[in-house]
């Protein structure tokens, strides 16, 4: 149970993280094209965030294995061998994720239930996180 207590306290970090990358992007986006409310604008704004985001992560998971709030944590996304993901596993971690957070958390809720506390996306793609071993 400390290591699920480890990996929800991850999430929020990483939450407080990409609120503060949102902003900044969202801030610029709208001084370049103006009122993103509603239309088209609305749309890039959510892709742009959207690519960014998974851009980050894609590239923490791929290069180390940590992203910032994993590395506060010592907390590591590996394959079912224990080796860095690759760029193709990672944008499925993403996309998964992602989706599987829309109704209602149901990936984060997963890891209560799961045998080893891995949550819904990583317990389907074989990968999972880790705790990084003291040096």
């Amino acid at each position: 149970m400390k290591h699920l207590i480890k990996r929800y306290l991850a999430v929020v970090y990483e939450a407080l993280l990409l609120l503060a990358l949102a902003l900044a992007l969202t801030a610029a986006y709208v001084m370049l094209l103006g009122d993103a409310s509603h239309g088209w604008k609305r749309l890039g704004l959510r892709a742009l965030l959207w690519l960014v985001m998974g851009a980050y992560f894609v590239r923490c998971w791929v290069v180390t294995g940590q992203t910032l709030a994993s590395q506060t944590w010592k907390l590591k996304v590996v394959d079912q061998h224990g080796q860095l993901l690759d760029v193709q596993q990672a944008v499925m971690r993403y996309v998964l994720a992602g989706v599987l957070l829309l109704p209602a958390g149901l990936t984060l809720w997963w890891a209560l239930l799961d045998r080893e506390q891995q949550f819904l996306h990583d317990r389907l793609l074989g990968s999972r996180i880790i705790v990084v071993p003291p040096v």
